[in-house]
């Protein structure tokens, strides 16, 4: 006799809509950068299973067919924010933009990913995230004379098929925390080239400056920062990074 009951196993936490992240690749699959989708809602990925027919006399005219592809969709919506001096977007925003209106060809595309992003500290699922690239459809929403927010509903539509991967989420950042530098590589880069900030407590960065001078930057992860060596810095530019929590001591670095 199988009997019902309506316990679930120890430790199991009821999940919340808002446990979902989406990230978007700024660089190339074969040397990715990683930046999450930022002030987001709404997130819906869909999966729809394609099919081919596989009846047979066996079936009795009933139907059967077998699983040979899987198509997606990936939607959601994001408030829109721009710097008030330059009034452009934060980089992943940006990188909507640019595939979006004109573009075309691999111009069009992005590689996106979305996973399960636990909001109060707990395991994150390892097996629910997905990976794939895809075109994109912004519609503007919020367009009312009232004044509201600025919102976008995005939809990124799979070109191919997506891959299941390991979840990406390593956890929330801690706002007491102050960033710290352990190293910048490569050594010597001019004004305009790129440079690896490798530490600790980077999520949440707020800036990060090269002798003084304010630098263009991407947090790639808790322990990576990429940043752009300002126009401004030349010779002995020490570099900081600041986050919610305060600042971090200077870090040595030579501007060739």
């Amino acid at each position: 006799m199988n009997t019902y009951s309506p316990e679930l196993p120890a430790g199991s936490s009821l999940g919340k809509s808002y446990e979902y992240g989406v990230d978007l690749n700024l660089a190339s699959a074969l040397a990715p950068l990683w930046q999450a989708v930022r002030r987001i809602l709404n997130v819906n990925p869909q999966m729809t299973p394609i099919t081919m027919d596989a009846a047979s006399y066996d079936d009795k005219g009933s139907p059967n067919a077998d699983v040979s592809a899987w198509s997606w969709v990936l939607t959601f919506n994001v408030w829109v924010n721009r710097n008030t001096s330059t009034g452009l977007l934060p980089p992943e925003l940006l990188a909507l933009q640019q595939r979006y209106g004109d573009a075309k060809g691999n111009a069009a595309i992005i590689e996106a990913r979305w996973y399960h992003k636990p909001a109060d500290g707990s395991k994150p699922d390892p097996r629910e995230a997905f990976q794939g690239t895809a075109t994109v459809g912004i519609t503007r929403v919020n367009t009312g004379a009232d004044g509201a927010n600025e919102q976008w509903q995005v939809t990124l539509t799979g070109k191919g098929y997506a891959t299941r991967i390991d979840n990406p989420f390593d956890g929330w950042a801690d706002s007491t925390d102050v960033p710290e530098i352990v190293s910048i590589s490569p050594a010597g880069q001019s004004a305009g080239e790129q440079v690896t900030i490798a530490g600790a407590n980077f999520v949440g960065a707020t800036g990060v400056t090269v002798g003084g001078e304010t630098a263009q930057f991407i947090v790639v992860s808790s322990s990576t920062i990429v940043a752009v060596i300002p126009a401004a810095a030349a010779g002995d530019a020490p570099v900081v990074v600041t986050g919610v929590a305060g600042a971090s001591d200077p870090a040595t670095y030579t501007v060739a």
